[in-house]
């Protein structure tokens, strides 16, 4: 039997479940492994799995079971350790619906493997025909089994999305389920509010978030997530890590003489991409805190240019020895990082240069000529 796995955020592998359920899909046949999201990279090498694992590419985990479709496995198990059995079903619902939506086949081999240390863990056959190997595991793990009809009904009242069309604008609902009050709300791996209880809906006009119902709009967040897709759009709450954890340092095999700054102004980007930068310049809050706990993996520098509206977005974060953040009044680490980008990036994303310190000296004249309200952290 060819079994592919594919492993959903960071608490499935820093809880070592991700490791245990693979070996043990090891007795049933071939198990071949890949990562489905972005936080997950992080955990997959903190635990060193990076061998067992395939975090090369940036994939949503719709994406990653197209994959394993395209190389025809015989059953996909998708594992997610949820903040709790709501959010853990609902995600597992979007993301068949979303795999169904890609392939002509009404049947998607897929099980769900969902919160496997904890007292309402489970495991779901999203289809019927793997029903009876869905048990089998579930026995081994200790786990019940829930049936998809009873999460699908549960669903589509929690997560449903409504259309209205109005004279002059589009507007569409969204409902978010297993949200706690004072939680992160992500869209697309920006933060774009906060929650102000256990029930939120979001509501975008024309493609641009507009209200949270239960909860308040960041608006800088709106601003920089632009227009969406709200319907298909990917949609988080809480830490993006919740687990304090020893991070890894990997040793460097950097051959290129010049030193390579690359700038980062969002951090939904492929922050891995930039793993052979010597130093990277990021704008924002989220941006400058999710980077540089990034980068520290891989022992790159930051400089961060802040204003102090910084949203917890992971337990714990590292920065790399030699890294710099600026904090500003609010809404100046825009207009400090558009200067930067333009007069020392001459507006492109990467430049090589000779220095990195005399580089950060630059970085301090633009402040020191922009404003006279800031902090060296």
């Amino acid at each position: 039997m060819k079994i592919g796995v594919v492993v959903h955020g960071p608490q499935m592998l820093d809880s070592g479940y991700a490791e245990k359920i693979m070996d043990i899909l090891g007795r049933y046949g071939e198990v071949k492994a890949r990562l489905g999201g972005t936080m997950g990279r992080t955990a997959v090498i903190d635990a060193q799995l990076e061998t067992k694992i395939d975090i090369r590419q940036k994939l949503l985990p719709s994406q990653s079971i197209q994959r394993f479709l395209d190389e025809g496995v015989d059953v996909i198990f998708l594992l997610d350790y949820g903040k709790s059995s709501v959010t853990g079903h609902a995600f597992g619902y979007k993301v068949s619906k979303r795999a169904k939506s890609h392939d002509s086949n009404s049947h998607i081999p897929v099980i769900q493997v969902e919160r496997p240390g904890e007292p309402d863990g489970s495991v779901v056959p999203w289809d019927p025909e793997l029903s009876d190997l869905a048990l089998e595991v579930a026995g081994v793990l200790g786990l019940k089994t829930v049936t998809p009809e009873s999460i699908i009904m549960e669903m589509k009242d929690k997560t449903r999305c409504t259309l209205k069309t109005h004279e002059k604008n589009t507007e569409v609902r969204r409902r978010v389920a297993g949200v706690s009050p004072d939680e992160n709300i992500f869209i697309n791996g920006t933060v774009v509010g906060r929650s102000k209880s256990s029930e939120i809906i979001l509501v975008a006009e024309n493609g641009v978030l507009t209200r949270i119902i239960g909860g308040e709009v960041k608006e800088h967040g709106v601003e920089k997530l632009g227009k969406i897709d709200l319907e298909g759009a990917i949609v988080k709450t809480g830490l993006l890590r919740r687990s304090r954890v020893k991070p890894r340092v990997l040793k460097s095999d950097k051959t290129i003489p010049k030193l390579i700054v690359t700038y980062l102004d969002h951090a939904a980007e492929d922050v891995y991409s930039l793993k052979d930068s010597d130093l990277v310049v990021t704008v924002g809050d989220d941006t400058t805190l999710v980077a540089a706990d990034i980068l520290y993996r891989f022992n790159v520098p930051i400089v961060g240019i802040t204003d102090g509206d910084l949203d917890k977005v992971v337990e714990q974060g590292f920065k790399t020895p030699g890294s710099m953040v600026v904090e500003l009044e609010s809404g100046w680490d825009d207009i400090v990082g558009k200067k930067i980008f333009s007069k020392l990036f001459n507006s492109q994303k990467t430049i090589e240069i000779n220095d990195i310190e005399d580089f950060k000296g630059k970085i301090m004249e633009i402040v020191k000529d922009t404003t006279s309200s800031y902090e060296i952290l």
